[in-house]
């Protein structure tokens, strides 16, 4: 259990204001389900937020396969550190924008809209290019 926003954050999709850094590194591990909520009147003291029950499930296979989780950390605490600039604009300094395109991610698109896939994808060509 855990408080209700936290949950969202955990188990937000691509395209949402609560996806972020907490969502892909929980989903690259995990199944993550919201279950349901736990009205404040359920606890004693009575609490300002509610809370949330969520299911998660550890991956037998991470999503988009096995790699350093630091370096998938670096990757996406980068894409986030301006989360209103493109994610060529955030990952300049560590991936090309011809990597960038290759994958198919077009270069417009906000770290917010970036699948848990395509952050592996990004970190698997980030590690490959010896960067790391």
């Amino acid at each position: 259990m855990l408080q209700l926003e936290v949950v969202q954050r955990i188990c937000a999709q691509p395209g949402s204001k609560t996806y972020g850094r907490l969502s892909i590194m929980v989903q690259y591990q995990c199944e993550a389900v919201q279950l349901f909520t736990v009205p404040p009147e359920a606890f004693e003291p009575t609490p300002k937020v509610d809370s949330a029950i969520i299911y998660l499930k550890p991956l037998s296979q991470h999503c988009g396969g096995d790699m350093p989780v630091d370096a998938l950390r670096t990757v996406v605490t980068k894409a986030f550190s301006q989360r209103r600039k493109t994610i060529a604009n955030t990952l300049k300094n560590m991936i090309s924008v011809n990597a960038l395109e290759d994958m198919g991610i077009d270069l417009k698109q906000r770290p917010e809209t970036i699948s848990v896939e395509q952050y592996v994808e990004i970190t698997k060509a980030w590690i490959s290019e010896g960067c790391m």
